[in-house]
């Protein structure tokens, strides 16, 4: 990937030095960073009193000055990020979204609809409902792709080798499309069926072959390699088999099932979503 802009998403635990990954492949690549610090702003303990017009309301001492406090430390992080950044000669800027946790992901979402990859930094984990709420905002209301994990690697953003999970449908076709950039740069690309249904309406007579054409004509050296899950969880399966083949990111569609089955029953996506373990750029 190159000449692109990347939106970088952070919490308020994150520290400038977690960017040194990015900033290499910045450098590297001629990218943009747009970093985006998130803050969840304490909630207002409204206390009510009576009922109608004559009610009033009261706010408790001291709810003021940690909503001031915590929001010098968020411009202090900003302040800070901004100088790491120019530091390491890396063509950015660094902003601030703050507010209750409701309205966070739609300012992540906002921001966006102009970059073409968004990376979502670990820190944002410590807050698990913030987290999710900005993954899926990120996934579903954005066009480009989602990269977790990315800041634990410095190869994430300039992959040498490319894990493809591939199951045949919008989402997979979609972040083929988000990751070609990183697929034509890699020195080689691994199509991985787990379990295909050999038949023309779901993974074709020969699984892998029709997206290994597409990609082949793409400049990407690749090979395609069948499966079986084993009754393995096939998040679990993806994962070992990545780090068996040594890649440095995977690549996958998300959330082919409904998010209400996921979050019910569990799947894939969601536990990829969840380890912290592997790179994996996410598209649905």
């Amino acid at each position: 990937m190159k000449n692109a802009t990347v939106l970088v998403v952070l919490g308020r635990t994150a520290k400038p030095a977690d960017l040194e990954p990015l900033t290499q492949a910045a450098r590297d690549r001629n990218l943009h960073l747009f970093v985006l610090i998130l803050g969840v702003m304490p909630q207002i303990p409204i206390y009510t009193y009576g009922i109608g017009e004559g009610g009033t309301y009261s706010l408790p001492d001291g709810w003021q000055t940690e909503v001031h406090e915590a929001s010098i430390a968020l411009f202090k992080l900003r302040d800070q990020v901004s100088a790491y950044l120019t530091e390491q000669g890396t063509s950015a800027e660094v902003r601030v979204a703050s507010g209750q946790p409701a309205i966070l992901p739609a300012a992540v979402s906002r921001a966006a609809l102009t970059c073409d990859l968004t990376v979502i930094g670990n820190d944002l984990r410590h807050d698990a409902s913030v987290f999710d709420d900005v993954v899926r905002a990120a996934l579903f209301r954005s066009a480009g792709g989602v990269m977790l994990n990315a800041m634990a690697s410095a190869k994430a953003l300039q992959p040498a080798s490319v894990f493809l999970a591939w199951k045949a449908g919008i989402p997979s076709a979609r972040a083929v499309h988000a990751a070609m950039p990183f697929m034509r740069d890699a020195g080689d690309v691994t199509v991985a069926l787990f379990d295909p249904v050999m038949t023309s309406a779901r993974d074709g007579e020969n699984p892998g072959s029709d997206v290994a054409a597409w990609l082949t004509h793409q400049g990407c050296k690749v090979a395609v390699q069948q499966y079986p899950s084993g009754g393995e969880e096939i998040a679990k399966a993806i994962m070992q088999r990545f780090k068996e083949t040594g890649g440095d990111l995977i690549v996958m569609g998300a959330y082919d099932h409904s998010r209400l089955r996921e979050v019910v029953f569990g799947g894939t996506t969601r536990t990829m979503i969840e380890q912290s373990d592997c790179p994996v750029l996410l598209c649905h």
